[in-house]
């Protein structure tokens, strides 16, 4: 019998660490350096390593945290390394913790150290070790500084090779029926698991070193056969996201069970499909399972291109790049999904079915090596209760056209909660939205009008009113929308929705006002914990019939799949983040093959240089998003004639996805089927070459296109044209520089001109409501009057009803008619009586108009708004003890009592204008306002004001603030200060408010804009008497 080979990439004798190869690596900051300290973004540019004033020849520089990975396959003895933080750091003191693992285990520690601590001896006995894994932490104060060495880090070994493992038992997966794949799993003498892909006689991709480790045992070697139970999976669903509409699936499965040496059993399932592979770990048991490690590595047989982010980000906002399999390095930890070439295929690696029973995961990647390792999110240990399930490790594999096409991660995803109930209320669409070119509007309801009727125009869904809504507005901007046939979607920020008592009061708050959904920003993270959170929030929203998309989130697994309100995610650097021609050409064959992608496309105010105007709109197409955000405001879109009509046309879901065309980073050609007409997407980066759109999957063999496509080199201006075309025929489609051109392509039929269907108006519905700005005292009764006509068609079944509040009366049933002419007017009026122990305040009584115009039904709303008035005001009262009827403000909310802070309410410091603290006041930033009630009982209005002396004194953020001070009475202005800035004394104000009933008071930004323009109304006062 033959010899084993020798395993020729262990280490012997005296090995440095940094003249080895790296099965993984990751690190806090740029590359890990080899024999230099950590540098800059870029490999090579660190400095000697030097610690304590002693320099080492050899090394390896981190930044903290950073880590390694290197197989030692058993054949050394020790580690040896001097660690500390290296004296480059001279503007600050950076603190780490050394940490050095074998298979795992945690063999050596340092406490922490900082940039004054002498190098430090550092060693591990590493007898039988197969991998080696060195870490440095971040410590005490974050990981600015933490440039952590390990001089002279290097191994002891023995001086031969040790045998490499061989194959002593194999088993063949056979793929569904008609699937070009089949698959092998192995065994080998030192009880490791592989998974060999193959097409034919060519492996497209392994997965080496399969197994875990954890509470139940260590599962990575020393693995013995049990047993195999193999079983076709197949199942039909029906998405309301995605590529297609109408799904069916037969997998492959065999579930492999492995028994370790102490007796612990573990299960390894994988799937084998049409479109790629995928294995996932299982244990039973209905006890707590803990996974410290997952040991699987991703093998490329070749080298090759290859796509995918710069590097790991909890946002999976990293660039992308083009590269090869072997160079891509970035900081080694590379996020989901990442392509590679292989040859005539390609092969996507990612996950699924991702649940807060587990963490996500990312890759992990040493520079020059074709292994890509899976690492759980931070390295951190998960825990699950029952049956361990972990998400599936998914390599989609195929031609570029399978990849695109390819619905595996939600194949694989936990069905739909929903099977059986009523979906009705989840509709995609698309929504106008104003944050991105208009960034200040979110806060104006005036302006989001602008929006809603925007939307209304272009035949959209929805209108999404993001950060800077109040809730004082929103109902009434809900009610504005609904008469306009628009829905309503609000942003938030995730941190007040964590708790579930947060969510039971936000989501039923939000459903009664009549919003379709939300969007929920900024959790930053792929722990258990946010996993966890992404189950609950998924699970109450749709409780409340509440749709729902995430941004700054973490990647799609499938979860549009278990969960279909789950409209899009962002995880992506879209235009948020302006537009990189490479990435946008990138992402169509990466990111949004794994779940909706919410890019926020068609901006045509910010330049064209990057992506043309035809290209913007072809965005629409080639970016597949439950909610498609149209990112422009209306002037924007009302100055592109020739594109409207394709965006007014764009469908709320799709049928069908085809790639025609494309090379990712360079050009995309992508076809969506709705109906009976196909949309086309075609975009280019770099070179206006032109772009070719066949004709023949499209059917018929007379055929209408419409093509809006780019007029001349710079983007800028656009072309509309109609063509008559056959199946035969290939059009070839001139493009700009970065440019490209949307199509749509139907049937031709008698009486068809054009595949764009014209913008159906909705019903010229008005709705008065008075009184529209009343007042009544509690106990006191008052009549309110509503008016609904429709001026351009007739419609019938008109119903009017009132609602008020719990506790309030009103006489006077609903009115109605059976039908209603253009023009005429149905008016009803009801008596309203306030009760004698009502609360104080605003308050709102809508009125809704419901109809039906043919047989689709609509709905008018309006409002009688009436202001509760409370008892008189007697005496010196504060204006920050007073209930105020509305308010608005710059940033954040105004503060009582404080300067104005952050985001948060309360978080602003005591008002302080030179040097002089206040205990009373009212804290604003500029633009800011505020109305309150006085009653026509006050005489004077006294004040000191000026800018507050926090923005000169938080570091980071100091500067000088400009404001003019104003105050109304009842709409008058009474008075007015020039523009006061920080070098400006307080300055008291006192104004007569005699017989004023509403006082309002307004801090206008001035001459430099809105930055650090906090403004103070400290002792802000009213002089009263109720006499």
């Amino acid at each position: 019998m033959a010899a084993a080979p020798a395993n020729a990439d262990a280490p012997t004798g005296e090995a440095y660490l940094s003249d080895l190869p790296w099965l993984n690596e990751s690190n806090g900051y740029g590359p890990i350096e080899r024999d230099a300290s950590n540098g800059e973004a870029a490999a090579g540019d660190g400095r000697p390593i030097t610690i304590g004033g002693v320099t080492y020849e050899k090394g390896i520089g981190m930044h903290a945290t950073g880590a390694l990975s290197v197989e030692l396959a058993a054949n050394c003895t020790a580690f040896s390394a001097f660690v500390g933080l290296d004296d480059e750091v001279t503007t600050g003191v950076g603190t780490a913790r050394f940490e050095v693992y074998g298979d795992g285990t945690l063999l050596a520690q340092t406490a922490v150290l900082t940039g004054n601590d002498a190098p430090l001896e550092l060693t591990a006995d590493v007898s039988g070790i197969e991998t080696l894994r060195i870490v440095a932490h971040e410590a005490t104060n974050g990981k600015n500084y933490d440039h952590a060495d390990w001089g002279d880090a290097k191994l002891t070994c023995a001086d031969e090779e040790p045998e490499e493992p061989v194959v002593v038992e194999d088993w063949r997966i056979d793929g569904p029926k008609g699937s070009p794949l089949d698959a092998e799993l192995t065994l080998d003498s030192a009880g490791r698991v592989a998974l060999d892909v193959r097409e034919g006689e060519t492996t497209l991709v392994s997965a080496k070193r399969l197994g875990l480790v954890g509470s139940d045992g260590d599962f990575r070697s020393g693995l013995s056969y049990v047993g195999r139970v193999d079983e076709r999976v197949k199942d039909r669903y029906t998405m309301t996201t995605g590529k297609e509409e109408q799904r069916e699936y037969t997998h492959a499965e065999s579930i492999f069970e492995f028994e370790n040496a102490d007796g612990g059993r573990f299960a390894i399932a994988v799937r084998l499909a049409d479109d790629g592979v995928a294995y996932r770990y299982l244990i039973e048991g209905d006890g707590e399972h803990r996974v410290d490690d997952e040991s699987g590595s991703w093998v490329l047989p070749a080298d090759g291109s290859a796509w995918m982010q710069r590097s790991y980000a909890v946002n999976y906002e990293a660039e992308w790049m083009t590269t090869t399999a072997s160079a891509a390095n970035g900081t080694g930890s590379v996020g989901y999904p990442a392509l590679f070439q292989q040859g005539e295929r390609y092969v996507l690696l990612t996950e699924s079915d991702v649940h807060g029973d587990y963490s996500g995961s990312h890759l992990s990647h040493g520079t020059g090596s074709l292994s890509y390792g899976v690492d759980l999110f931070e390295g951190r240990p998960v825990t699950s209760t029952g049956e361990l399930s972990t998400p599936w490790r998914v390599a989609v594999i195929g031609g570029l056209e399978g990849i695109v096409e390819s619905n595996l991660v939600d194949d694989l995803a936990t069905p739909s909660r929903f099977d059986g109930e009523d979906a009705d209320w989840i509709r995609p669409g698309v929504s106008s939205w104003s944050w991105l070119t208009d960034w200040n509007s979110p806060k104006d309801e005036a302006r989001q009008r602008d929006f809603v009727d925007l939307s209304a125009r272009m035949g959209w869904e929805y209108v999404l009113l993001d950060e800077g809504w109040d809730a004082s507005w929103v109902p009434r901007t809900v009610r504005y929308a609904h008469t306009k046939g628009v829905d309503v979607l609000v942003w938030f920020h995730s941190r007040n929705l964590q708790t579930q008592e947060q969510r039971d009061e936000w989501l039923p708050k939000l459903a009664s006002w009549g919003v379709s959904g939300i969007k929920v920003d900024f959790m930053d993270s792929d722990s258990q914990d946010i996993h966890r959170w992404y189950d609950q929030i998924a699970a109450d929203t749709a409780k409340h019939h509440l749709m729902i998309n995430f941004h700054g989130s973490s990647l799609p697994t499938g979860l549009q799949r278990t969960w279909p309100h789950v409209m899009a995610y962002e995880s992506v650097r879209g235009a948020e983040n302006g537009i990189n021609p490479e990435r946008s050409l990138i992402v169509p064959f990466t990111r949004n093959v794994v779940g909706s992608m919410d890019w926020t496309p068609v901006t045509f105010s910010r330049g064209n240089g990057n992506s043309s105007k035809a290209h913007e709109v072809a965005m629409a197409i080639v970016y597949e998003s439950g909610w498609q955000h149209a990112s422009d405001k209306p002037e924007s879109y009302a100055a592109e004639p020739n594109a409207v009509p394709f965006l007014q046309n764009l469908p709320e879901s799709w049928e069908e996805t085809q790639l025609v065309s494309g090379t990712p980073g360079s050009d995309v050609v992508l076809a969506r089927k709705a109906g009976d007409r196909w949309f086309v997407g075609g975009m280019r980066a770099g070179s206006g070459e032109p772009l070719e759109l066949p004709l023949a999957e499209f059917g018929g063999r007379k055929l209408l296109v419409d093509l809006l496509t780019d007029d001349g080199a710079n983007g800028s201006a656009t072309v509309a044209t109609t063509v008559e075309a056959s199946s035969a025929d290939v059009l070839t489609v001139p493009t700009a520089t970065n440019g490209g051109f949307a199509a749509v392509v139907c049937p031709a039929k008698p009486h068809r001109e054009s595949c764009l269907e014209p913008v159906e108006p909705g019903p010229a519905a008005q709705l008065s409501v008075e009184p529209a700005d009343g007042q009544a005292a509690p106990g006191t009764t008052f009549e309110v009057t509503a008016a609904f006509t429709v001026a351009d068609r007739d419609v019938r079944k008109v119903v009017l009803t009132p609602s008020v509040p719990e506790g309030w009366v009103v006489e006077g049933g609903e009115a109605s008619a059976k039908r209603l002419a253009a023009g005429e007017v149905l008016e009803a009026t009801w008596s309203v009586t306030v009760p004698a122990d009502g609360a104080t305040g605003t308050v709102e009584l809508p009125i809704t108009a419901e109809y039906r115009d043919g047989n689709r039904p609509f709905t008018a709303s309006s409002q009688a708004t009436v202001w509760v008035t409370p008892p008189p005001l007697d005496g010196t009262v504060y204006v920050s003890d007073l209930e105020w009827s509305q308010q608005s403000n710059g940033y954040g909310p105004i503060e009582r009592d404080q300067s104005n802070g952050q985001a948060a309410g309360g978080d602003g410091r005591p008002i302080e204008i030179d040097d002089v603290t206040y205990a009373k006041g009212v804290g604003m930033h500029a633009t800011g306002s505020l109305t309150t009630w006085l009653g026509g009982t006050c005489s004077a209005f006294d004040a000191v004001v000026g800018i507050d002396d926090e923005v000169l004194e938080t570091p980071g953020e100091s500067g000088v603030g400009s404001v003019r001070f104003q105050v109304f009475g009842d709409g008058v202005l009474l008075a007015e200060t020039a523009v006061l800035t920080n070098d400006d004394a307080a300055l008291p104000l006192t104004v007569d408010v005699t017989g004023v009933q509403r006082l309002q008071l307004v801090a206008h930004e001035a001459t430099n804009g809105k930055n650090h323009d906090h403004a103070d109304w400290a002792d802000a006062r009213v002089t009263c008497s109720a006499g």
